[in-house]
Formats: C-alpha cells, structure tokens, sequence
C-alpha cells in the first residue's frame, strides 16, 4: 500500500478493518439460504494463537464446496465438534435422511453424532482410518476425506504468512473472510472455475474490492433481516 499507493496504514489498522468487515458480512455467510447436498465432509486443524495451538473446525460441502463450519476452538474436544456440527445441521431446512458426514477417526465426532441423534438432529457417521484403506468405508470415503484435507491446505497457504493470531476473537474474524472468501467470491475447478455460491449481485462486477464492497452492502440488509 505504501509503495504502490503512498497510503501509510499499520497493521493493527489492517486487523481493525479485517475485525468490522468480518461482524457485517458474517449473516450472510450464516444465514444465506444454501442448497446444499446431502454428503459434508469435516476436519479439523491447528492455528497458533498468542504461540499456542487453537483449531479450526471446518464442515464442507464436499459437492458443492461450500464451507458450513469455521468456527475457531481453544479445545479440540467433543463440546466443539457437537457446536460445529449444529453449524452446519441448521443449514438444512430440512435435514436428508441420506446425510452423511465423512471425517477422521477422532472419536469427538462420534460424540457429535450421538448428541444430535439425541437431539432432533440425526446424520450418519463415516470415519476414514489412516493412510491407506484397510476397510470398506475408508475405501469408499477416503476421496472425501481428501477434499477437506486439501481446503485445510488452502487456508494454511493464505494463513502461513500471518505466523498466528493475537485473540480467538481475531481468528474468528478471518475464518469469517476466508469462508465468505472461499463461498462467494473464490473460483473452484471442480465447478467448472465457479464459485460455490453464485450471487446475484455480484454478477456485473468484474474485480474483487468491489464484489468486497457488494457483499458487505449485503451483509447490511441481512443483518436488518435476522435482528
């Protein structure tokens, strides 16, 4: 910015705007009506925060790529897996008798399933074991597995350069991005270079701060909708 601009901005500027663009466009991100399919992929994976290790819950839409789930936890405990999985459960207008959920063998999702079948929200675990399929479901599942794996991939890219956050608050806020980043604004190969969630309002515009500009503008009128 300095250089190209001459605009003299600092960090902690940067993370303020990050911080206020993240609280408007967050209903949008949570409350957008999605179409989604019946198979979610989940995972989890580290971030440092302060120097210490907080993980990120990430549910996915392994069809139609959408991310369900982003919340950041101090705990990869089985209190975080049941809030991400009500994350996503709620997406559904409906949930399918067909859904299914595929993640590692962490037995916190195990958990999850329990507590939701429990609790109104019924979905069918797979788990996928190690490296190398030496069962039927890791066979069958592991292509799955493998796309959440690779988004994980995706945020560590972006997030590599940062080296960690100061607050849980902070990295809240850029999961907040980056998922409304990934389902809105982010081409994907396997859609033919669409992105996930194609909006309207963003079709006549042809480069990103402004499409940036169109989705906080949205995140307004959403934010009057569902207060």
């Amino acid at each position: 910015m300095q250089d190209v601009h001459e605009v003299y901005i600092s960090y902690k500027t940067v993370e303020n705007y990050c911080k206020a663009a993240s609280s408007i466009v967050h209903p949008v991100l949570e409350f957008y009506p999605y179409v989604l399919s019946d198979t979610i992929a989940a995972d989890e994976t580290y971030i440092k925060i302060l120097g210490k290790t907080n993980y990120v819950f990430f549910w996915f839409d392994a069809i139609k790529k959408i991310v369900t789930s982003y919340r950041v936890y101090d705990k990869r405990d089985s209190l975080s897996s049941i809030k991400a999985a009500y994350s996503t459960l709620i997406k559904y207008d409906t949930l399918p008798d067909s859904l299914k959920v595929i993640s590692d063998g962490n037995p916190i999702y195990n958990v999850a399933v329990q507590y939701w079948s429990q609790n109104g929200l019924p979905f069918k675990l797979y788990q996928v074991i190690g490296l190398t399929n030496q069962d039927d479901v890791s066979k069958e599942y592991r292509s799955q597995k493998q796309i959440i794996e690779r988004f994980n991939r995706t945020l560590k890219y972006y997030y590599r350069p940062k080296g960690g956050f100061s607050s849980l608050d902070n990295a809240n806020s850029y999961m907040i991005l980056f998922a409304t980043f990934n389902n809105f604004l982010r081409p994907n190969k396997a859609l033919n270079w669409n992105t996930p969630v194609q909006l309207d309002e963003l079709k006549n515009i042809s480069n990103m701060p402004n499409k940036w500009i169109e989705i906080i503008k949205l995140g307004y009128k959403y934010s009057d909708i569902y207060s």
